[in-house]
């Protein structure tokens, strides 16, 4: 439930034990801005700041449930000159996402990946309690296609965040951040489920 700010030494930690990492990552933001208020280390630059510091196997990155508005013309050209995959969220409206998982299973391959799942990736109709909504956003049953279609990959890591209790008013997002996060438990190498 912290901000994304905290992917950052996580992934530092992960790849200094495995090396550079795939990563799935669903957001309404590919969070890769570079500075804001003069600091540039902040919830909305871990992706950028992990890119510079090699913690990432940049051709296996998946951005999904992208949206939102933005100051930049071409919000996510520093995304694709790194070489992630940025899937906007239009992409992903009413339909199902298993497709897109087969070709997020094949791109990640058998080497470690990580999972990080904002919250805000979810249309705020689901999950309210965040900092940052966007409208257009995915559903619930999205959310479980994109975790349950990582099950098999390796994955070495995986962390739900932006959950924010002081806007979560129904405690809706509470609850959806709590069964996300359980599903991605569940599918964790080597964890048994029926």
């Amino acid at each position: 439930g912290g901000d994304h700010t905290i992917t950052y030494p996580i992934l530092q930690a992960l790849a200094a034990k495995h090396g550079p990492v795939g990563l799935v990552h669903v957001d309404a933001h590919t969070d890769t801005g570079d500075t804001a208020l003069g600091q540039s280390i902040y919830h909305g630059s871990p992706f950028r700041r992990c890119a510079e510091e090699g913690l990432l196997d940049c051709g296996r990155v998946v951005q999904i449930g992208i949206r939102g508005s933005s100051y930049d013309p071409d919000p996510h050209k520093y995304c694709r000159e790194q070489g992630f995959r940025v899937v906007p969220a239009e992409e992903c409206w009413m339909k199902s996402l298993e497709p897109l998982m087969r070709e997020v299973r094949a791109q990640m391959g058998e080497r470690p990946m990580y999972i990080s799942f904002d919250i805000d990736g979810l249309d705020p109709a689901y999950a309210p309690g965040t900092g940052t909504p966007e409208i257009a956003g995915l559903t619930p049953a999205q959310a479980l296609e994109i975790i349950r279609g990582c099950k098999g990959l390796n994955i070495v890591g995986c962390d739900l965040v932006e959950v924010a209790p002081m806007y979560d008013v129904s405690g809706n997002t509470a609850l959806l951040g709590a069964n996300l996060l359980f599903e991605m438990l569940c599918v964790l190498p080597g964890v048994k489920t029926l």
